[in-house]
């Protein structure tokens, strides 16, 4: 293929996916205090968030987050609170060993039903303004609805070409209709109830944002969980796990 053509279409690509997340923008440094980088072995592999003074929420996806180890055998899982930039040293880092992974036991890889996890990590942190627990919605309270404005927030590519940012991307999307979703052309009978998907056009989550929390109100209502494999396609927004219809399995996991 002729170079000039080549270099064109590389750059078109780049256009079509937004500045960063796909489409979002650089946060407020720490602004997110519940923001969890999760890594493998020193590596950042995907994003989770905390929900209390010891434990992080995430997704369990095998091919999106790397954290795939036995129930309690999680050496080299790290979590890292308080970051902004994965590189820079930062005062208000905080890092923990992860002492158990606890991955829904009715996780499907066909389709990422039920992609939650919980990771308990080995001590508690220190409460600060760059570390805080986000409170998670309730399964007697009212999810997003469509065309709700849903926030959420990763270190994941900023584009199909790869690049990923070093510093936390924050972005706002609107959740789309049920049924759309569930659609031949869209995610067909992949699509369950336990999902929503949210996006907007060349606005979406990708590769590395994995586990990350969507919010509504201020409240932790999603785990970002699979996407499709080209970031801001319109036939593949978003999927996010649905807290709240865990609640049960979540109290459980975290008083044993």
């Amino acid at each position: 293929m002729n170079r000039l053509i080549f270099a064109t279409l590389l750059l078109y690509a780049a256009s079509q996916t937004g500045e960063c997340i796909t489409g979002g923008k650089e946060a407020i440094a720490h602004s997110p205090p519940y923001m969890a980088s999760l890594q493998w072995n020193g590596k950042y592999e995907c994003g989770g968030f905390l929900i209390s003074s010891q434990w992080v929420m995430s997704a369990k996806k095998v091919s999106k987050c790397a954290i795939e180890v036995p129930l309690r055998r999680t050496s080299g899982v790290k979590v890292v609170l308080g970051a902004h930039s994965l590189s820079n040293a930062e005062d208000t880092k905080q890092t923990f060993e992860a002492t158990a992974v606890y991955n829904h036991p009715d996780f499907s890889i066909s389709n990422y039903d039920n992609d939650i996890a919980l990771l308990k990590l080995d001590k508690p942190i220190t409460e600060s303004d760059a570390v805080n627990p986000v409170t998670f919605q309730r399964e007697s309270s009212s999810d997003p609805e469509e065309s709700d404005v849903v926030e959420t927030a990763g270190w994941g590519f900023l584009n199909n070409l790869g690049e990923r940012p070093d510093k936390l991307q924050e972005l706002s999307i609107k959740v789309k209709q049920q049924w759309l979703c569930g659609r031949g052309d869209h995610y067909g009978t992949k699509f369950t109830s336990n999902m929503l998907c949210a996006a907007e056009r060349l606005k979406d989550t990708c590769d590395g944002d994995s586990g990350g929390p969507l919010l509504f109100k201020g409240i932790a209502v999603g785990i970002t969980s699979n996407g499709g494999n080209k970031c801001g396609s319109s036939k593949k927004p978003g999927l996010y796990t649905i807290i709240s219809h865990y609640t049960g399995w979540i109290d459980s996991t975290m008083t044993q």
